[in-house]
């Protein structure tokens, strides 16, 4: 069932890895999960009925894991359409999943790194939610960049401009703050927590942020602050170093 700002679409985590929601229940197909399991490295396609399975994720390229991840859906009676099988915003965005047999890594130890790093950010992310008595998002995990984010929204309405997609559209009706954590990107190369308004108010732009080792920087078009996510770890208390920097 679709939620208002995408929140139906983003992953979430667990005590083992990521999930989906619960899903399905239409066009004769039955409510199912999708888990991630970075302990066992292995993917989970789990139905209402009691119906599971899953296969290894190590050892696959993008092709023989889209194969696999819809073989193993048919097998809990989950049909699925996909109007666009390719890649989001990647380079290769031309190419179709069945098609792309170079891109074949996965490491264990560090999927499993990522995760318990996830998990960590996770539960800051859930504690600085927790006092804010507005609108907010669950804590999720969007796919498409890779990103842990909870966001705040006022009950103000944004015009944005006609030639605006419609994802962008939907995600951003509303003004709003978003604060999160990311593994890095080619704007800014490594991991780091990031908070950002959009629209960005007049002003804010180069104010002064906390702690010290926060910057403003510029990332795919936009403006945000980052707070480098070594200096966070090194530092003696990151949790309160974080939540003072999301503040």
């Amino acid at each position: 069932m679709r939620r208002n700002h995408w929140w139906n679409v983003p992953f979430h985590l667990t005590g083992r890895g990521i999930t989906t929601r619960p899903m399905g229940g239409d066009g004769g197909n039955p409510v199912f999960t999708v888990d991630f399991d970075f302990v066992d490295h292995r993917l989970t396609a789990s139905a209402l009925d009691g119906s599971t399975t899953s296969f290894p994720l190590l050892g696959h390229s993008v092709a023989s894991f889209y194969r696999d991840t819809l073989a193993a859906l048919g097998r809990i009676g989950v049909t699925v359409t996909l109007p666009h099988p390719h890649p989001y915003t990647l380079p290769d965005a031309h190419r179709p999943f069945a098609e792309d047999t170079e891109h074949a890594s996965y490491d264990p130890f560090w999927v499993n790194r990522h995760w318990q790093v996830l998990s960590q950010v996770n539960l800051v992310l859930e504690e600085f939610a927790s006092g804010f008595c507005g609108k907010i998002s669950p804590v999720h995990m969007f796919w498409h960049s890779y990103d842990l984010a909870v966001t705040r929204f006022s009950d103000r309405s944004v015009e944005l401009a006609a030639d605006v997609d419609p994802v962008t559209r939907e995600a951003y009706s509303r003004e709003v703050i978003s604060c999160g954590f990311w593994f890095g990107d080619e704007d800014l190369p490594r991991p780091a927590f990031y908070a950002y308004a959009a629209p960005e108010p007049a002003g804010l732009f180069g104010r002064p942020l906390r702690p010290a080792a926060a910057l403003w920087t510029e990332r795919g078009g936009s403006r945000l602050a980052a707070l480098d996510y070594d200096e966070v770890r090194g530092g003696p208390d990151p949790r309160a170093a974080v939540l003072d920097f999301y503040a």
